[in-house]
């Protein structure tokens, strides 16, 4: 990659996208400058402060307004609250000169050419030359844009396409003009994987580029399956969700919250623009589009679409579903098929496509023509969107949060099985699909040495797919890499004396295998190795322990052997900090509880940017019971200045816990003390984050890692603080904000912080913490209420307050 550096951009436009956008920089660490048109009119608020539209408060309106709605908005669109200041505002008539001191200028305006096209021709009166110019664009052809502009301008000038939420989905599609500069591609390519954390994909400049061309087919065909078959949303939206590895809202729920209208647009942009695709007719809105268009049902936008939320008079919430054939909305139907119910043991979404293919009921039907349909067209596509089939495997899987592309998803099921299924449907894969078979590859992707390899079409091999070398795939390594394994956990080595240790557990929750494989490999690396790393690249991190023994433990009674397991897990996670090699943490996701209190413990936290990480325990009834509590207590005393203040930094870490906190990102993760500043680190690409965590075991290791000493200094309150505490939790059973087992809990996790009813401050070691955590922990395993909630947690799968 070049030596240029982006330490300050433009945002021109500051819509729903351009505000994700600059959001989404700021995260970065790179100055924004945000500007957008200034104000024709005052409004009434102006008015009546007797403003005009002089005033920079009003010239500014549009584009201050704008930024504080998308601050506000969920999910939030920022890493930290304090992050907005890295923004600056202005507008287009004032401010316009300021983009000649930007590294790079992002124009995110309007979906029109013509007014695209104006702004391109004021921005070069101002612009430095050799400066970044890009369109974020969903279809305007790029080669229209740079019309009419300068050499410098066409040579620096490319279409960057951001899927929004900007921060969340992680596709970036890249389009060149018709002069762009190779060298500028090869730049935004490796800025938005390193930079942006983003799946960056170079496409080519035609309608819907790669993501919504195939996305949007997707949809489209299923809107005309869904008729076919006669299905209910509520059973398509079964059978496109998690089950094959699709996000929650599946597809009807998805289009309600994009907005059905931008779905409309993109459909009719490829419709009107690609006369030559084979499929067209798929791209015509069905009747009852057409119908929600005209009514306004545009989904959450206009408060209802596919579904639509209502209260009767009497108070009670319910989401109601639209039924295809009345057009009328009726109460939710459940969706049930045999097919699915064969999924259920089978924990890997890959291994579930051969089966849901051979269904003989409704679902196995669906699933035949809607991936015969996809298969063929994606095949049709080559090359006339990319020339490599992986990229279009990269965009749904960045863009629309498939956790499998096309070809992965017919790698799955068989290539000739794909074949079967489509001539089923009197379809056809491209020929080049027939001569790769003829070639001898009989899979569209290959693992080799730990690198994926794809099929290149115009070569007929199998070819290394670039920009590797910066990750580690724990799926390419597994298997060959793998030195132990139990039920709970993969341990491999990564090379250069570094060991992972993976979960493998469901939900990679931690139980007593899980810590079987945590102590092997801390036995492995002291023995024979420099240093672990615990990660996985799963959809989360971990949901914390196994409170499914925990139940079962305490509801039989059985408190010795419930004693001994949380022995054990305090046990584990102080041999994490106190082992003879450097211990690293790579959480990322959801990182709760037991996960929490173990990331904790290593000497060092690798955290992916999006890393939801808090100690939850107080949900089920309980305090942090694997050492969370002690060391909430033993990091407040670290930080303990002289007088008052130390009750005040103890109540704070007290109330991270009582009130079951969980940062909405890892920057968050530092204001609750669950990250230390100065000691972990955050990664922004999640991809890069076991390779980053290598380096910093590895960098621990060579300059001479040393085994901490145990510590005997952890200050404690005592009686001072318990009190403080205990007045704290009567004020809020008496006002209503705490039930009397809330109470109880709070009061357990005081007497933990404070140290127990010590006279006077004291200096204590961590045992004598953890023995007091998990007398608390045991003694709330007891009550009635502890065990109605976890119990309540395990078939319902979320917290019970009472």
């Amino acid at each position: 990659m070049s030596k240029r550096r982006i330490k300050k951009i433009a945002i021109i436009g500051s819509g729903i996208m351009g505000s994700g956008i600059a959001c989404h920089f700021a995260n970065i660490g790179v100055e924004v400058l945000l500007l957008d048109i200034v104000p024709r009119e005052l409004n009434d608020k102006e008015k009546a402060k007797g403003l005009t539209l002089e005033d920079k408060a009003v010239r500014n309106r549009l584009v201050n307004d704008a930024l504080m709605t998308s601050v506000k908005s969920k999910p939030a669109p920022l890493y930290h609250a304090s992050i907005a200041n890295r923004i600056t505002t202005g507008n287009l008539e004032d401010d316009i000169a300021k983009v000649a001191n930007v590294d790079w200028i992002m124009e995110v305006v309007v979906e029109r050419l013509d007014i695209k096209q104006q702004v391109f021709e004021t921005l070069e009166q101002y612009r430095t030359p050799g400066t970044l110019i890009t369109s974020n664009t969903s279809g305007i052809p790029i080669k229209f844009m740079s019309e009419g502009r300068s050499e410098d301008f066409q040579k620096h000038f490319c279409g960057t396409h951001f899927f929004n939420p900007a921060r969340y989905l992680k596709l970036f599609e890249i389009i060149p003009g018709p002069k762009t500069d190779a060298s500028v591609l090869e730049f935004l390519n490796g800025y938005g994987e390193q930079f942006l954390g983003k799946t960056s994909v170079v496409a080519k400049d035609t309608p819907a580029f790669i993501g919504n061309r195939i996305g949007i087919f997707s949809i489209q065909s299923l809107f005309h399956t869904v008729k076919d078959l006669d299905l209910t949303i509520e059973e398509v939206d079964k059978l496109t969700g998690p089950v094959i590895g699709r996000p929650k809202s599946a597809t009807f729920r998805t289009v309600d919250v994009v907005g059905l209208d931008t779905l409309v647009h993109v459909a009719n942009g490829i419709r009107e623009n690609c006369p030559n695709d084979e499929r067209l007719e798929l791209f015509k809105l069905p009747d009852f589009i057409n119908t929600m268009m005209t009514n306004k049902w545009l989904g959450s936008k206009t408060g209802q679409g596919f579904y639509k939320k209502t209260v009767s008079p009497e108070g009670k919430k319910e989401i109601l579903s639209l039924d295809l054939n009345t057009l009328e909305y009726r109460s939710a139907k459940r969706a049930k098929f045999a097919t699915l119910e064969l999924t259920k043991s089978i924990d890997k979404v890959v291994d579930r496509f051969k089966i849901l293919v051979n269904g003989k009921d409704k679902a196995g039907e669906f699933y035949r023509k809607s991936f015969a349909a996809l298969f063929a067209y994606v095949s049709n596509r080559i090359p006339e969107i990319t020339d490599d089939l992986y990229k279009i495997d990269d965009a749904m899987k960045a863009g629309f949060g498939w956790e499998h592309g096309p070809f992965q998803i017919w790698d799955a099921i068989g290539i000739e099985t794909g074949i079967e299924i489509m001539k089923a449907e009197g379809l056809e894969p491209n020929a080049w699909v027939n001569d790769m078979l003829a070639s001898g590859s009989k899979s569209f992707y290959t693992v080799k040495d730990g690198a994926t390899y794809a099929y290149d079409i115009p070569n007929k091999t199998q070819e290394k797919i670039p920009g590797q070398d910066s990750f580690i795939i724990l799926d390419n390594i597994r298997k060959s890499n793998e030195i132990f394994k139990n039920s709970g956990v993969v341990i491999e080595d990564l090379g250069d004396g570094i060991l992972n240790c993976e979960f493998q557990s469901k939900m990679n929750t931690i139980g007593g295998d899980v810590l079987a494989g945590l102590n092997k490999a801390v036995d492995l690396a002291e023995k024979d190795f420099e240093g672990l790393i615990i990660g996985n690249q799963g959809a989360n991190f971990s949901v914390g322990a196994n409170i499914g023994m925990i139940f079962m433990m305490a509801a039989e009674q059985e408190y010795d052997e419930l004693n001994g397991a949380i022995k054990y897990f305090q046990d584990t996670m102080m041999r994490m900090r106190y082992s003879s090699i450097p211990t690293v943490s790579a959480p990322h996701g959801m990182s709760l509880g037991g996960a929490c209190e173990l990331s904790m413990h290593a000497d060092k936290v690798v955290a992916a940017a999006e890393t939801y990480m808090g100690l939850v325990e107080f949900g089920v009834g309980v305090i942090p019971g694997g050492a969370g509590s002690k060391e909430m207590a033993l990091r407040a005393s670290d930080t303990f200045k002289k007088g008052d203040v130390q009750l005040n930094t103890l109540q704070e870490y007290f109330l991270t816990i009582g009130m079951a906190k969980v940062s909405t990102s890892a920057y968050e993760a530092f204001d609750l003390g669950v990250l230390q500043k100065g000691k972990d680190v955050v990664v922004v690409n999640k991809d890069r984050q076991i390779a980053v965590a290598k380096q910093h075991a590895k960098i621990m290791a060579d300059m001479g890692y040393t085994q901490p000493v145990k510590r005997n200094d952890v200050k404690v309150l005592g009686k001072q603080a318990l009190g403080m505490f205990l007045v704290g939790t009567d004020a809020m059973e008496d006002s209503n904000y705490i039930s009397e087992h809330d109470k109880k809990i709070a009061n357990k996790l005081a007497y933990v912080m404070a140290g127990g009813d010590l006279s006077e401050p004291t200096l204590v070691s961590e045992q004598y913490l953890l023995d007091l955590e998990r007398e608390a922990f045991l003694s709330l395993c007891t009550e009635r209420k502890t065990l109605e909630r976890i119990q309540h947690m395990l078939t319902k799968g979320k917290p019970l307050r009472n």
